[in-house]
């Protein structure tokens, strides 16, 4: 019986995957409200929030932003629904997730261009009185440290690989 709960528990990862999937789709959604809103703001006024061309940039960056956050979070969600609910939903080969090292991966992929784009972001608002080389090295160090985890995880893993296909 504590067999069959357990085993069947893992459907309760469902609440996950709907809840991020929820959030997915509204970030799409804002994301797309903005980009809508600015690009009304362009063509009545020429600029967005009065801020010149950099607003402007900066604005749909900003957008652009939210529909990267909203994929890291649909990885997130469809991940979960492979590893835990059913492995065999149709996805694009790129995204299809066999272990939690899969998704970690993607999401750590994700995660590096959402940080550049931050980064970008902070770059195009630069008013030339904050200083960005700390917060342009912390973000390097970050991306840094989470390309080396993956390198080494890759390296790490292939030997495993190589021996089991050795052993079989």
């Amino acid at each position: 019986m504590f067999k069959n709960l357990l085993s069947n528990s893992r459907y309760l990862i469902i609440i996950a995957v709907i809840g991020s999937l929820i959030s997915a789709t509204t970030l799409l959604l804002h994301g797309s409200w903005k980009i809508l809103k600015y690009i009304w703001e362009l063509v009545q006024h020429g600029v967005i929030d009065g801020k010149g061309d950099k607003g402007v940039i900066l604005a749909f960056i900003e957008a652009i932003d939210e529909y990267l956050l909203a994929t890291v979070i649909y990885i997130i969600s469809a991940g979960l629904y492979e590893l835990f609910i059913d492995a065999d939903i149709k996805m694009p080969k790129w995204l299809e997730i066999n272990n939690l090292d899969d998704l970690k991966n993607k999401l750590i992929d994700v995660v590096i261009v959402v940080m550049a784009v931050l980064f970008l972001g902070q770059l195009v608002s630069w008013d030339g009185e904050r200083d960005l080389l700390g917060y342009g090295v912390a973000t390097g160090l970050v991306i840094s440290a989470l390309t080396f985890f993956r390198i080494y995880k890759v390296k790490e893993e292939k030997p495993k690989q190589e021996k089991s296909s050795n052993n079989g």
